[in-house]
C-alpha cells in the first residue's frame, strides 16, 4: 500500500506540521513511511479557490503508478466526501489518469460520498452500505467494514493541527469510520 498525498496542507503556513502529521498517521494505520508521499508542489497548495490542475496531477499519479507498479487506485469520488475542492480536484486527476492511460491492468476505485443523515449515523450505515453496494451490478461496488474504528481515531487524532472538537466528533459518528463503499470507476 502506497499513500501519495498531493499537498502539504499549507493553507495556514503549517504545511511541514501537517506533513509530519500524516507520517505519524500512517505509522499507527501500519503503513511504513517509505510508502508515505506528500508533496509540495506549487500548483497543488490547499485551500479553497485553488483549481488544480488534472493533466499535471494524472502525470504525477501514472509517474508513481509506474514507479511502484501499483495496480489499484482508490480516491475520491467527485464529490469529495466532504465536498473540498481540492478533493474533487484529486478525483479529476485520476480520472483523466484513468482516461489517459494505455495500462489497461490498472483499476481505479473511489470513495463513495454519502448524504449528511448517512454521514453522521456511525456504526449505523454499515448496513445501509452493504445494502447498497449488494445491489449493485457486476460487483462495481465494494463495502470495506473498519474492523478496528479505534485505531481509526487514533490515528486521525496525530493530526493535532485539525483535532479540534467537530473533528473529534465526526471521527467518532462518521458513518467512515466504520464502513467504506467504493465504486469502481469507469475507464
Amino acid at each position: 500500500m502506497h499513500i501519495l498525498c498531493m499537498s502539504t496542507g499549507n493553507a495556514d503556513g503549517i504545511g511541514d506540521v501537517r506533513k509530519e502529521e500524516l507520517y505519524r498517521a500512517s505509522a499507527i494505520l501500519k503503513v511504513p513511511l517509505q510508502q508515505v508521499t506528500v508533496l509540495d508542489h506549487p500548483d497543488f497548495q490547499d485551500g479553497f479557490g485553488k483549481v488544480w490542475n488534472s493533466t499535471v496531477l494524472s502525470n504525477i499519479v501514472e509517474k508513481k503508478v509506474l514507479d511502484h507498479a501499483i495496480d489499484l487506485i482508490i480516491t475520491f469520488d467527485n464529490y469529495g466526501v466532504s465536498g473540498h475542492c481540492n478533493h474533487r480536484d484529486v478525483h479529476r486527476g485520476v480520472q483523466r489518469f484513468m482516461l489517459d492511460t494505455s495500462h489497461r491492468e490498472i483499476e481505479a476505485w473511489e470513495l463513495v460520498s454519502t448524504n449528511i443523515v448517512r454521514k453522521y449515523s456511525g456504526p449505523i450505515d454499515i448496513w445501509l452500505s452493504f445494502w447498497t453496494a449488494h445491489r449493485s451490478l457486476n460487483g462495481q461496488m465494494h463495502c470495506l467494514l473498519n474492523e478496528h474504528p479505534l485505531r481509526s481515531y487514533v490515528a486521525m487524532s496525530q493530526h493535532l493541527t485539525q483535532w479540534v472538537w467537530f473533528r473529534k466528533l465526526f471521527v467518532s459518528f462518521s458513518s467512515y469510520t466504520y464502513v467504506n463503499t467504493l465504486r469502481k470507476t469507469n475507464k
